[in-house]
């Protein structure tokens, strides 16, 4: 079983120095989320919380690019994964998208792995003109233009918002044929497209019982896309309190492949929390 943890809820200067941490201690992996911008008033219910509210957002929060700081964690580390949980592939067009992720996947020596999702912050995508109401098919598209960009020699693709080509693209990511791309959501939608175009999925807030039926979901998706026999790495976000080896085991035997979890609650106790996490579930 994997182990990752967010780079979440911490200051700036912290970044770096909690994933060197988390290298250093045997974690699997670090994750970044990711937003272009806040509305002044959030209206938008958060898909994940009964009450609809996202936990420790608010509008004020600061914003880094996921991408951006990866590729700073990249050049301070040699084996630890770097993910997105997950990035808001509709806002921009997927040309940029996959020079970004080439650019990260480069430079980390093949260490990238793609989240990306639909996004529920209607408000976000009218500050950027960006169909919200057809953000599922952008994520779509998006990842059929990013799979040409990154594995044709002369990319061409022909979409209903995004053409272009032949056009040359390099240089190719280092990971074959391209980073893994995990799909997020926990919607009926969200789960059909990881099946259909995805390398994995994201699943967010879950437990050991509660992933089970999502797994199985994703399972008969994959056989109704023709994809029952490809690899498929299944991640999901849960909590660190509740998060033991025999947890661990329990996510094990529900088909999951790796866990995420936040062990600080505040940001100056994070190096303390990630060392205690680790040797309770490595050590």
């Amino acid at each position: 079983m994997k182990v990752g943890i967010p780079l979440f809820m911490l200051r700036h200067e912290q970044l770096v120095p909690i994933a060197e941490v988390a290298e250093e201690v045997g974690l699997e992996s670090v994750w970044m989320p990711e937003h272009l911008v806040f509305p002044a008033v959030v209206r938008s219910r958060y898909p994940y919380a009964e009450d609809g509210t996202p936990p420790a957002i608010r509008p004020e929060t600061p914003l880094l690019d996921p991408l951006i700081v990866l590729a700073q964690v990249a050049a301070r580390t040699s084996r630890l994964r770097l993910g997105t949980n997950v990035y808001v592939l509709p806002l921009r067009h997927p040309i940029a998208v996959a020079r970004m992720a080439t650019t990260l996947d480069v430079l980390s020596g093949g260490r990238f792995s793609f989240g990306v999702g639909a996004g529920w912050l209607e408000e976000e995508f009218e500050a950027v003109g960006a169909e919200f109401s057809r953000r599922g098919a952008l994520v779509r598209e998006s990842v059929r233009a990013m799979k040409a960009l990154w594995t044709e020699a002369e990319p061409t693709f022909r979409g209903r918002t995004w053409s272009f080509g032949p056009v040359r693209f390099e240089p190719k990511p280092v990971q074959k044929p391209h980073p893994p791309i995990l799909v997020g959501g926990e919607s009926e939608a969200a789960i059909r497209r990881a099946a259909a175009i995805g390398d994995g999925w994201y699943g967010v807030r879950h437990t050991p019982e509660s992933v089970g039926p999502q797994v199985e979901r994703l399972r008969a998706e994959l056989a109704v896309a023709g994809r029952g026999g490809v690899p498929f790495e299944i991640t999901v976000s849960t909590s660190a309190a509740a998060l033991d080896r025999d947890a661990l085991r329990r996510f094990e035997d529900a088909g999951v492949d790796r866990v995420v979890a936040l062990p600080w609650s505040r940001a100056r106790e994070a190096e303390d929390a990630v060392r205690r996490f680790a040797g309770r579930l490595l050590g």
